[in-house]
């Protein structure tokens, strides 16, 4: 179970955090979530599609990492393999509280990336914000706007029937047959197909960027499938 502080410099002066990536620091997902202002960063590198919330009401933008559960293809050896890292894993383990109507930020001290010993320094010896604290906040308050502005967003798309469910079938190298479902994508035919009234409500709320981009990251999947079977051949 996660042990959320609100962070302060008092009780957390001496807390340093571990910014690589490995398994044991949590960066082994196989998906995360993101949203609609950072899919033109993550476009060229992972695919966007998106996930059905558990009571089947919402939709969420998520980028995929790996194929199986616990498979992030872009650790290798102790580093991120690509120019631009999620911002929902870059935050770790920072997230955003609140103290009335204020945004604090808060920090889970039972996260593998929270040390004594090593990492980056959160505050200065004489109690100010590091230069890497700055950095976190810039990435915590991206995310928060990114997360409210994402309403609008995922309910435009749900208004305009533009997910529709997909499967996608990979044959290994190996010879291995996987199946990846129950996953959404943007509906190509039916955007399309939308009348100039409706395209231009999309354009105007700033949403066709976003879905142009979510359409294209959809290429991303054959460099993933690569990066399955060059790390499965190197295992073997």
């Amino acid at each position: 179970m996660p042990n959320i502080a609100l962070l302060n410099n008092i009780e957390h002066k001496d807390l340093r955090i571990i910014t690589g990536h490995r398994p044991d620091l949590g960066s082994n997902v196989a998906w995360v979530p993101t949203f609609a202002t950072e899919f033109r960063a993550l476009q060229g590198h992972y695919p966007i599609i998106f996930r059905q919330s558990d009571d089947g009401k919402r939709f969420e933008a998520i980028a995929l990492l790996g194929f199986m559960e616990d498979e992030n293809l872009f650790l290798a050896d102790g580093h991120w393999d690509a120019h631009t890292v999620p911002l929902l894993l870059e935050r770790q383990p920072f997230m955003i509280g609140r103290s009335g109507d204020e945004l604090m930020i808060q920090i889970d001290l039972d996260n593998p990336r929270v040390s004594k010993t090593e990492g980056q320094p959160i505050f200065k010896e004489h109690g100010g914000a590091s230069e890497y604290l700055e950095h976190i906040n810039e990435v915590l308050s991206n995310i928060h706007q990114g997360v409210q502005a994402d309403v609008g967003f995922i309910d435009a798309l749900m208004r305009h029937e533009l997910l529709e469910g997909f499967t996608f079938d990979l044959t290994l190298d190996d010879g291995s047959q996987n199946r990846l479902a129950g996953f959404f994508t943007i509906a190509e035919e039916r955007l399309a197909a939308l009348d100039a009234a409706a395209i231009g409500e999309l354009h105007a709320a700033g949403y066709l960027p976003p879905i142009y981009f979510a359409m294209a990251s959809l290429s991303n999947f054959r460099a993933l499938v690569e990066r399955k079977n060059k790390r499965d051949a190197a295992r073997r």
